[in-house]
């Protein structure tokens, strides 16, 4: 038996797979592996060997039980493990050997793959890749830079703003649901394929264009409870789109009933003695001219955020590449996590948060996948700047978020790092480091508003969609017609 191992080891460096990848769609590879014969008896043999060590069979001491009876006890076991083992062992080369940057693990259903008696086995899966683009030349880009000035309509609308944030909710006397409100509504949902009604009761709900109603997002919400009264009851039907962050509600459609129950207006703070001792001002004057202080402060930063999105423009501009639905859908989470810190380290508050975080849910599947491509995008600009970020440099970020909501630094690093936000900040810094970069070598003229380009309407959009979708037909019909498969044969690596 020691010679058989012997020559099993001389030899199984020998036994090669045969790969063959070819594309299967935007972002997706097809691995086609066949492994040898000799490979599966190899990879048998090692594992019988070490089990025949180890074996205690009644009759034979450690060691000396023959192979049919170890065959005939822990055959079927043998074979899962071995059938796994080649399994792992041949994805992993054809991926590494193949330079294949994938985004998750392979779409592969063991269970299914059978190890065969005789003759080679043969497995095909999917694997999701990134995306493969160049990127354009990033000198000497044109950048138009705002000039910041203060305005006394700024700091009006910044005293309001902190009037409604230390404001309260009071019953609304008169008058219907106006935007604005909040009404405490009873609420029946009736999703798609499910027999029952899911009723949410006194829930809360502010009226938006777009706003959340139990976890649903409803476009025209402002629309469709304008003038409502207490008792009315206004219905809807919700179509969530494929790449909502809720993956139990991706694609139905939600039938959804409100019942007002009591509506309530914002009654703003009053400017008062409490009200500006609680601000730490004496009075209005005192408080104006601190928030012009302020306004002024982030005027740069204002002005560097502007010039920022004309690099991210331009990078939209210059860029494109499609990305499959359920890749989109699979990153969605990580997509609303980014956009949480990102508010975080700008210091937006909490109010704006939740609003902002309202919209992004209820986002449609183009503007999830454009940030997914912004993620890609940048992902490769920093490996080409070879951008990196300290330890510092996160800490100082954490410090900042901590400080605009009264925060500890360690208990608010602590919170980032358990729900993946930490991660999230430290991609975030890094992207803004890639700017920085490119705004060093870009050519910028000052102007007193930077110019709106055109946006892309919903009209253009659908011809964009139809566009891409019936070129990617033709491009799988000529892929079928004509491709040829590359064929690389890979060595077969064992555990």
């Amino acid at each position: 038996m020691a010679e058989e191992e012997t020559k099993t080891e001389e030899t199984k460096d020998e036994i090669k797979n045969i790969v063959t990848i070819t594309d299967a769609g935007p972002c997706k590879k097809k691995i086609e592996i066949e492994i040898p014969a000799e490979a599966i008896h190899a990879k048998l043999d090692e594992k019988y060997s070490e089990l025949k060590k180890d074996a205690v069979i009644p009759g034979f001491r450690k060691g000396r039980a023959p192979i049919r009876l170890l065959e005939k006890r822990f055959g079927t076991d043998i074979s899962k493990q071995a059938k796994l083992e080649l399994l792992v062992a041949a994805s992993d080369a054809a991926i590494k050997d193949n330079n294949l940057d994938t985004l998750g693990e392979p779409d592969m259903d063991h269970e299914k793959i059978e190890l065969p008696q005789e003759g080679p086995m043969k497995v095909e899966f999917e694997v999701e890749v990134r995306p493969e683009f160049d990127l354009p030349e990033l000198e000497g880009i044109e950048i138009e830079k705002p000039k910041a000035e203060v305005t006394d309509k700024q700091v009006d609308e910044e005293v309001e703003a902190i009037r409604k944030r230390a404001g309260i909710w009071t019953p609304k006397e008169k008058g219907g649901v106006a935007e604005g409100d909040q009404i405490i509504a009873d609420v029946t949902l009736v999703t798609e394929g499910s027999a029952d009604h899911d009723k949410r009761e006194n829930i809360e709900i502010v009226i938006r264009k777009t706003g959340f109603v139990a976890g649903v997002p409803v476009e025209d919400l402002d629309k469709l409870l304008k003038g409502a009264k207490h008792g009315d009851e206004k219905k809807t039907t919700v179509e969530i789109p494929e790449t909502f962050y809720n993956e139990d509600l991706r694609g139905k459609k939600i039938d959804l009933t409100i019942e007002v129950k009591e509506i309530k207006s914002l009654e703003l703070a009053e400017m008062n003695e409490d009200f500006f001792k609680r601000l730490g001002v004496s009075d209005e004057a005192d408080l104006k001219g601190k928030i012009r202080e302020q306004i002024s402060a982030q005027a740069d930063r204002q002005a560097r955020n502007a010039m920022s999105e004309q690099v991210y423009a331009f990078l939209r501009d210059k860029i494109d590449f499609d990305l499959p639905n359920d890749v989109v859908a699979a990153q969605s989470v990580s997509i609303l996590q980014r956009q949480y810190t990102n508010m975080l380290m700008q210091g937006v508050s909490k109010e704006q948060v939740d609003e902002q975080m309202d919209q992004l849910k209820a986002s449609s599947e183009e503007q999830a996948a454009e940030q997914l491509k912004m993620y890609f995008i940048m992902d490769k600009l920093a490996d080409k700047l070879k951008v990196e970020v300290s330890e510092e440099e996160i800490n100082g970020q954490i410090a900042y978020a901590a400080a605009m909501r009264g925060r500890r630094p360690e208990k608010m690093r602590e919170e980032l790092a358990k729900d993946g936000s930490l991660a999230q900040m430290t991609l975030q810094i890094r992207e803004e480091k890639c700017i920085e970069k490119i705004l060093e070598k870009a050519t910028i003229k000052e102007v007193d508003k930077v110019s709106e380009k055109p946006k892309t309407t919903k009209k253009t959009v659908a011809k964009k969609t139809v566009k891409k979708e019936e070129k990617a037909d033709d491009t799988e019909k000529e892929r079928k017609k004509t491709a040829t498969k590359r064929t690389k044969k890979t060595t077969k690596e064992d555990e």
